[in-house]
């Protein structure tokens, strides 16, 4: 697949590097010289330096020939304006385009984007994906991550193990027999710097971080075997009344009336906005690291702390002021990563970096096959995927032990006739089979080629 890459800061980088390790024929455009020398020296792309936005800069990286453009510049414009000129001057196939200002994506201009006017295949807002990731680890008390698949029916969740984790040092063979009724498998262990597909005879051990599939209806259940047994979110203080402060507070206001979600936020203006906007919530004017302010918020008595203002420094000090002043779980958003191993010895319950999130939501679009989800693992070790069996599909028909799958794949869960099915060696794939899966980095080729449908088959 040729893709050209507008934009070399961080999610583009990231994005290029992604798809240049699976084959993929990768053009990198940004206006930077130093940007643009700097991501040719350390991947195996092509790289120009000019406005993505400018045709004849689009004619040098092959546009005529790309089968997907990816604007992820800083300039809004810039990438509108770069999927526009990809499709009406070289008949791009699908474009995708990050856009941040909000304006742009109010419902009453939704056919600014249609096809007969300036047609953008799919649209990213990195903000509200942020708020929708926060949301996601919120509710799932004691997830570091948690992720919805297959309409609903099945979750992919990460936790960390502690010391009084109750299945620590136990081969996972044994956890079928422990707990028969539990519908989970363990799907990826990521220890260190290494991220282990495990087998049935690994063990998962303190300070592991624990990726495993589950049937939603046993999450709950699942999460108390792994030892988190925290309390579900009704108090909660966000710091912070930018736009993931925003969206997040008017995401629970929607699907979570029940909770009381207060913000903090310093600068006066955006605090009167915010207060404005999300008519019934608390805004408080004032700093998240002062503590008159955070008894003001009542934030000994708050389930949650998410700390997501413009200053990692600020949100992570003020996730641990906010901790210590009572708090429960605290979520902090962090843009520079080298911050991370740190953080979570520090006592930062969750950490949340936007441009992993926009990355990982931007590969969803990307993949190939009948693959119907994605989510991509931090440091890209892999993703978890979500397809759909095909009956031109090679796997059609097999038990999943014959399959031929690599190992570096393992199924977690199957929806089959609107039910979860927990896989054993000897389940047997069938055609419309939706299956959930854990897919190291380099494996993922592999998979969407037995997920798609073959030429001979029309």
């Amino acid at each position: 697949m040729k893709v050209i890459v507008c934009g070399a800061g961080q999610v583009g980088y990231h994005i290029a590097r992604q798809l240049a390790s699976e084959g993929n024929d990768v053009t990198v455009i940004d206006q930077s010289e130093d940007l643009s020398r700097q991501v040719g020296n350390a991947l195996d792309v092509r790289t120009l330096a000019g406005f993505a936005s400018h045709p004849d800069v689009l004619e040098r990286a092959a546009a005529g020939d790309s089968d997907m453009i990816i604007a992820v510049t800083q300039a809004d414009e810039v990438n509108m304006v770069a999927c526009q000129v990809a499709h009406s001057l070289f008949d791009v196939p699908t474009k995708i385009a990050r856009i941040r200002a909000q304006s742009y994506l109010h419902q009453i201009w939704a056919d600014l984007f249609s096809r007969d006017h300036m047609p953008i295949d799919v649209i990213i807002s990195p903000e509200l994906e942020v708020a929708r990731a926060i949301l996601r680890r919120l509710f799932v008390p004691g997830a570091i991550d948690s992720i919805s698949l297959a309409d609903g029916m099945v979750r992919a969740i990460a936790v960390r193990c502690g010391e009084d984790c109750p299945v620590i040092n136990t081969p996972l063979r044994q956890l079928t027999g422990i707990f028969p009724d539990l519908n989970i498998v363990v799907v990826g262990i990521n220890r260190g710097d290494a991220t282990l597909v495990p087998t049935a005879d690994d063990q998962m051990l303190a300070g592991d971080e624990v990726y495993f599939i589950a049937d939603n209806d046993h999450v709950g259940r699942a999460m108390t075997v792994f030892g988190h047994e925290e309390p579900e979110i009704r108090r909660m203080v966000i710091a912070g009344a930018g736009h993931v402060g925003r969206f997040l507070a008017g995401l629970i206001r929607e699907e979570h009336p029940s909770v009381r979600a207060k913000i903090i936020e310093a600068n006066r203006v955006r605090a009167e906005h915010a207060a404005v906007e999300l008519g019934g919530v608390t805004v408080l004017n004032g700093d998240a690291l002062d503590p008159e302010i955070l008894n003001e918020a009542n934030v000994p008595t708050a389930e949650a702390i998410v700390a997501v203002t413009n200053d990692d420094e600020t949100n992570v000090l003020a996730s641990l002021l906010a901790k210590r002043h009572g708090a429960g779980r605290a979520v902090t958003l962090i843009n520079n990563m080298n911050y991370a191993p740190l953080i979570s010895t520090l006592g930062v319950d969750v950490v949340v970096n936007p441009h992993a999130i926009t990355v990982s939501t931007v590969l969803q679009h990307v993949r190939r096959g009948r693959i119907r989800a994605v989510h991509a693992l931090p440091q890209g070790i892999g993703e978890i995927m979500e397809a759909e069996l095909h009956e031109s599909s090679d796997l059609a028909g097999h038990a999943i032990r014959d399959a031929g799958l690599p190992s570096d794949v393992l199924i977690g869960a199957i929806v089959r006739d609107g039910k979860v099915v927990i896989p054993r060696a000897s389940t047997v794939l069938r055609i419309q089979d939706r299956i959930v899966m854990f897919v190291a980095r380099n494996a993922i080729k592999h998979v969407e080629r037995l997920f798609s449908v073959r030429p001979d088959y029309f």
